[in-house]
């Protein structure tokens, strides 16, 4: 990692003008709300991208490279849309702070979410990421528990070296990002913990509780907290970001799991429904448990490891015949809509707002 290509990375007119260039290019299409922000996910996510990359350190020997540094680079480059990121970026942008302080709380947030995945994987078994195998079967458990470590090991090191930043701003920033790591490992804890031991005995509140810590915290609250925070804004504004992360945060969650179920997209992809596979508690799950005739069979599935697309398609329909799916995403509807009052009340006007009330409707429109 060199600060001074990092620096020019974010002086480049690509990274300075982003919001404008974004202003213009919003202007020039009519699209609805929820187009606005997958725009901008699709214009922003390789560009961010590259600078989250670049926080990556070199290895002092080869082989450091060979088995740390460059498997956790390739892993990295193999994104999502870098949600998380963009979205600490636009919350510093709409309490009218410069977005470039917020990079390096963005790529933290990023490379915790990285190490999170890597890990997840390892602990459910899993086969494909993002349509790739696993790192633990590229690369094998040690080596993918090592990178996972690595990714966490840096996270607060990039807001501590900042020269952007105050020293308050950094040690409050780097409290966050603690915190956040404390709630997902609770939530991971639940989820897991769950599965070891068999229990089909969770309530939706179980599972809210579950998702809200795993998800919610670190893929919402605290990127738009953060973003808040290194943008100067009051502290009303901070907490108004922070619970609409945590509501879109548990949405995005929700819609995940729908997704995995019913999705037209991904289900042309081999890891499609592996949720059932999985034994996941999602709120489709739990909530078919406690409605459905055949909550037996469903667990029966649920319980067998079962690859079989006729047998995956069968508890689906038990979900769907329960009302299950609809429940999940009326939901996420409605905690996403109070959300979005609560931070318009509070947030001024601005096109970073729009982008972020954008996001809410992204992630329940991606549901339909």
């Amino acid at each position: 990692m060199s600060q001074s290509r990092i620096d020019q990375m974010l002086n480049s007119p690509e990274i300075m003008e982003m919001f404008e260039q974004f202003q213009i290019h919003r202007e020039q299409d009519e699209h609805a709300r929820m187009v606005l922000f997958e725009d901008y996910l699709n214009t922003y996510a390789d560009k961010v991208g590259d600078v989250i990359n670049a926080y990556i350190p070199v290895g002092a020997h080869p082989d450091m490279d060979t088995y740390l540094y460059e498997p956790l680079r390739i892993y990295s480059e193999n994104a999502g849309k870098r949600h998380r990121p963009l979205i600490t970026i636009a919350a510093c942008r709409a309490v009218g702070g410069d977005h470039r302080r917020a990079f390096s709380s963005a790529a933290a947030i990023e490379h915790f979410h990285t190490a999170a995945l890597i890990h997840d994987d390892i602990a459910d078994e899993a086969e494909l990421r993002r349509g790739e195998p696993c790192m633990h079967l590229t690369q094998g458990d040690g080596l993918a528990i090592n990178a996972g470590d690595l990714a966490l090991s840096i996270v607060n090191g990039l807001v501590m070296r900042d020269p952007l930043l105050t020293d308050s701003e950094k040690v409050r920033v780097a409290m966050e990002l603690v915190a956040m790591a404390q709630a997902t490992v609770e939530g991971q804890a639940l989820d897991i913990g769950w599965a070891r031991d068999g229990r089909y005995d969770i309530s939706p509140e179980d599972y809210l509780c579950m998702a809200e810590h795993k998800t919610a915290h670190y893929s919402g609250a605290v990127p738009l907290a953060v973003g808040a925070i290194v943008g100067g804004g009051t502290e009303e504004e901070i907490e108004a970001l922070r619970q609409f992360g945590l509501a879109t945060g548990l949405a995005f969650q929700i819609q995940d799991d729908l997704l995995n179920l019913v999705g037209t997209e991904e289900s042309t992809k081999k890891d499609f429904r592996n949720d059932i596979t999985e034994g996941k508690r999602t709120l489709i799950v739990v909530h078919a448990l406690a409605h459905s005739p055949k909550a037996d069979r469903l667990i029966e599935i649920l319980s067998s490891k079962e690859k079989d697309p006729a047998i995956l398609a069968e508890a689906v329909d038990i979900m769907q015949e329960a009302g299950s799916i609809e429940y999940a995403r009326e939901y996420a509807t409605r905690i996403t809509e109070d959300a979005k009052t609560h931070l318009v009340d509070v947030v001024a006007p601005s096109d970073a707002r729009e982008l972020l009330l954008s996001m809410a409707d992204w992630f329940i429109e991606r549901m339909q």
